[in-house]
C-alpha cells in the first residue's frame, strides 16, 4: 500500500456521489444519495482514490467533507475509510484539509462524532459541546388514539433550528423537506421533519413546548409510519430520553458535538432531535 503521506487528496464533484455513497454503505451509514448529491453539490468534499500504482484513478478509499452553512459557521461529516486504508491516519489528514478550507474561509467548524471520532478529533483542537443518543425503533406501537398530523410551516421550522444552532440552515433545510418521501408534521405543540435515509426513516430536527408533547409527536409519526425509525435525541433532554426508551425505542450508539473555533453565536434553546450526525 502507497505511504499515506504521499497520497494525493482530491476535491470531489457530482459524478462522485455513488462512489461515495459505497463507503457510507461499507460502514453502515444511514446517508443515501441524495445526501451525498447534497454535499457534492453544496460542500467541499475531499477525498483519495486508490490508483493501483497507475496513473489512472480507481476506487474511492477515503472522504471527508466541509458544508459551509453561513460564513462563519461550517459543518464537517462524511468522514470515511474503507476498511483496508484504516488506522493509518488517512481521515486525519482529510479531516485537516476540511480545517485548512475552514481557517482560509474564516469558518467556525462543527461535527458530530463518535466516541472513536471524538478520540481523534480532541487533539487536532475540537472542544466538546452537547451530547446525543441515537435511537432506533424497529416497528411502530400500535396505537388506537393517534392525533392527526398536520403540514408544518417551513418559515415557523426554519426559525426554531436558527434559535437552537445559533445559525442559519434554511437552504439545508428546504432541500430535505423537499425530497420525495419527506415530511414535515406539527401537531400544534411539537415539529419535526420526517425523511427518507437508506436503511431507515430518519425523524429530526424536532422542536417542542416541552418533553411530553415532542414524546406525542414522536409516537404520532411511528403510529404513521412503516418499517424502521432512527432519531438522534439530545442527551440532556432526559424526560424525552427516558420517554423514547419507555416507547420501545433502543439506543445504539452515542454521539459527542465539537467545535473547532470560537462560537459565533450562542443556541437560544436546544432541539429535542437534531437533524444527524451529517448534518448537525
Amino acid at each position: 500500500m502507497a505511504d499515506i503521506d504521499q497520497i494525493a487528496i482530491l476535491q470531489l464533484g457530482p459524478g462522485d456521489a455513488r462512489a461515495g455513497l459505497a463507503l457510507s454503505t461499507e460502514a453502515h451509514w444511514n446517508q443515501n444519495e441524495a445526501d451525498w448529491n447534497f454535499f457534492l453539490a453544496k460542500g467541499i468534499v475531499f477525498g483519495v482514490r486508490d490508483t493501483a500504482g497507475h496513473l489512472v484513478a480507481t476506487r474511492l478509499v477515503a472522504t471527508a467533507a466541509l458544508l459551509p452553512y453561513t460564513s462563519e459557521d461550517a459543518w464537517i461529516s462524511m468522514v470515511l475509510v474503507t476498511e483496508n486504508w484504516r488506522r493509518r491516519g488517512l481521515a486525519t489528514r482529510l479531516v485537516d484539509a476540511c480545517l485548512d478550507t475552514a481557517t482560509k474561509l474564516g469558518l467556525t467548524t462543527w461535527l458530530d462524532a463518535t466516541p472513536a471520532g471524538a478520540a481523534v478529533y480532541g487533539p487536532l483542537g475540537f472542544t466538546p459541546t452537547i451530547q446525543l443518543r441515537r435511537l432506533r425503533l424497529g416497528n411502530a406501537p400500535t396505537s388506537t388514539a393517534v392525533a392527526p398530523l398536520r403540514s408544518g410551516q417551513p418559515t415557523e421550522f426554519i426559525a426554531c433550528d436558527i434559535s437552537a444552532m445559533g445559525f442559519d440552515r434554511r437552504d439545508l433545510l428546504r432541500e430535505l423537506e423537499g425530497r420525495a418521501g419527506s415530511r414535515l408534521v406539527s401537531n400544534g405543540d411539537a415539529m419535526a421533519l420526517v425523511r427518507d435515509g437508506r436503511i431507515a426513516r430518519h425523524i429530526g430536527p424536532l422542536f417542542a413546548d416541552g418533553p411530553a408533547h415532542a414524546l406525542a409527536m414522536v409516537r404520532d409519526i411511528a403510529a404513521s409510519e412503516t418499517g424502521p425509525l432512527l432519531i438522534d435525541a439530545v442527551a440532556n433532554q432526559d424526560a424525552f430520553l427516558k420517554g423514547l426508551t419507555e416507547m420501545g425505542w433502543t439506543i445504539e450508539r452515542p454521539f459527542q458535538r465539537m467545535r473547532f473555533g470560537r462560537a459565533t453565536t450562542q443556541p437560544a434553546e436546544l432541539p429535542f432531535a437534531v437533524a444527524g450526525p451529517e448534518y448537525g
